[in-house]
C-alpha cells in the first residue's frame, strides 16, 4: 500500500503549536477557534479535526482546504502531525497504529471542546474509527477519505511476498518503494504486530454517529470496496458512501476538495442543535 505524503510549507510550519505528551513526545498542531459571534453556525457547529495518512503531514492540500473552509464558516478546526510525522517529535519507524491513535485521542482531550467531526484520510480513516470508539461522547460524526482500516494486515502483510515477510521478520523493517516520492516507506515488524491488536474489519464496529465515506473507484492503493465493507460493519444506520468513478487515492484536485468540503459542510449543518422558539 502506498500513501501519498503531504507537502510542507515553511509559512504554515512557522505557525505550529506544540502539545506535550506525558512520555516527553511533542505533537505539532495548528488550531483555530470557533467564531461564537455568529448567530448560527460556527459557535454552535461541531468542530473539525483532520487526521492525515501514512507518512503524510498536516500541511497537505486536504488539511489546508478544510482549515480555510472551517475558518470561513466560523467552525473550530484542528490539524496535527502524529508522532514521527511532519513537525512532531520521534522517528517514524518507532510509531504504530496504537501510538498514532493515542495521539488523536490526546488531541481530542486537550485541544477541542464540545462535539467534533473527525475527517480521516487513508490511514487517518482507521485512526478516526479508533478515536471514535475511545471517545464516543466527543465525536458527533465521521468523514472518511479513502479510509483504510486494517491496512497493515490486509493491504500490506497479506499482499507481501514470502521474501518481504521474511525480511520484516529477520531485520525488523522493510523499505517499500513509494509511488509518490523518492523516500521509501519503512514497514516495521512493530507496525504489523501492533496493527493486529487494533483490527476492526473482522467484527461489527460499535460506532453509532453519522458517517460519510468518499472513495475513488480508480484508487490503486486502497480498494473502494473497503468503504462498502466498512459501511456494513458500522453499527450506525446513518452511513453514506460517495464513489468517484475516476478518483484515485489522493482526491486532492480542486473538484475533489470542493466535494470534501461540501460533504463536511452538509454533515456539520445537519448536526447543528435545533433553533429555539
Amino acid at each position: 500500500m502506498a500513501v501519498a505524503a503531504g507537502t510542507s510549507s515553511p509559512l504554515i510550519l512557522a505557525r505550529r503549536d506544540i502539545l506535550a505528551r506525558r512520555d516527553g513526545a511533542s505533537i505539532a498542531y495548528h488550531a483555530t477557534a470557533a467564531d461564537k459571534t455568529r448567530e448560527r453556525g460556527g459557535g454552535d457547529t461541531p468542530g473539525i479535526v483532520f487526521l492525515g495518512g501514512f507518512m503524510s503531514d498536516m500541511t497537505g492540500g486536504k488539511a489546508l482546504a478544510l482549515e480555510a473552509f472551517a475558518a470561513a464558516r466560523g467552525q473550530a478546526f484542528v490539524r496535527f502531525d502524529y508522532f514521527g510525522h511532519g513537525a512532531s517529535s520521534g522517528r517514524f519507524e518507532d510509531g504504530s497504529i496504537g501510538r498514532w491513535a493515542e495521539d488523536a485521542v490526546a488531541v481530542l482531550d486537550e485541544l477541542t471542546a464540545g462535539p467534533q467531526i473527525l475527517v480521516g484520510s487513508s490511514m487517518g480513516g482507521w485512526i478516526m474509527l479508533l478515536a471514535a470508539l475511545a471517545r464516543p461522547q466527543m465525536v458527533a460524526g465521521l468523514v472518511g477519505i479513502a479510509a483504510a482500516p486494517d491496512f497493515t494486515e490486509t493491504l500490506m502483510w497479506r499482499a507481501f511476498t514470502p521474501e518481504i515477510r521474511a525480511t520484516i521478520e529477520r531485520e525488523g523493517v522493510y523499505y517499500e518503494p513509494s509511488a509518490y516520492g523518492e523516500q521509501p516507506y519503512p514497514i516495521t515488524r512493530q507496525l504489523i504486530e501492533d496493527g493486529r491488536t487494533h483490527l476492526l474489519m473482522n467484527k461489527a464496529i460499535a460506532i453509532e454517529c453519522p458517517v460519510r465515506l468518499i472513495h475513488g473507484v480508480a484508487d490503486p492503493d486502497v480498494p473502494y470496496t473497503l468503504s462498502l465493507e466498512l459501511m456494513q460493519r458500522l453499527r450506525s444506520t446513518d452511513v453514506e458512501v460517495t464513489l468517484v468513478k475516476d478518483g484515485g487515492h489522493r482526491l486532492s484536485e480542486p473538484h475533489d476538495l470542493a466535494r470534501l468540503t461540501g460533504v463536511v459542510g452538509a454533515l456539520s449543518d445537519r448536526l447543528l442543535p435545533p433553533e429555539g422558539p
